[in-house]
């Protein structure tokens, strides 16, 4: 059976992208989301109008490859450089209110479980869940791409 390591990042963050908002009712974007950016290095709010169900899954993702895993790592993953004109960049983190309430709002779907001074990492029904949506992404790749299923 295919993992999140066999299918491409982006097909699969997509696809669990859209079940988690077709399927999952305990993960809705909070009334802030319209409004605000998702790390201070950025000089715009997501442009993309179901951005928080990407960033659900994209937790989901980063939480299964790196699991346990806490909010500041997350932070500095979605983080990235601040431009300050004529001055050098410098590391900015990510937006940590809204990995707090993707994680907890996972939580609450029982897809993520919090480890006492680890961070968080997976449930079975988690694991279940990306692993089952890694394989419809395989199978989509593989009727577009015939030869790739010689490959593994």
């Amino acid at each position: 059976m295919p993992t999140v390591y066999d299918v491409p990042a982006d097909e699969l963050i997509k696809r669990v992208g859209e079940y988690l908002k077709e399927n999952i009712r305990e993960i809705i974007p909070p009334s802030w989301s319209a409004f605000t950016k998702t790390s201070s290095h950025l000089e715009r709010p997501p442009q993309i109008a179901d951005w928080w169900y990407t960033r659900c899954a994209s937790i989901m993702r980063k939480v299964y490859v790196k699991g346990p895993i806490g909010v500041e790592r997350l932070k500095n993953e979605y983080g990235g450089r601040a431009r300050k004109g004529a001055k050098r960049e410098h590391k900015r983190s990510g937006g940590g209110a809204i990995i707090r309430n993707a994680l907890q709002q996972l939580e609450n779907a029982k897809l993520v479980k919090k480890i006492e001074k680890r961070g968080r990492k997976l449930t079975e029904s988690g694991f279940s869940l990306m692993d089952r949506m890694a394989a419809e992404v395989k199978k989509k790749l593989e009727k577009q791409i015939p030869d790739l299923k010689k490959y593994g």
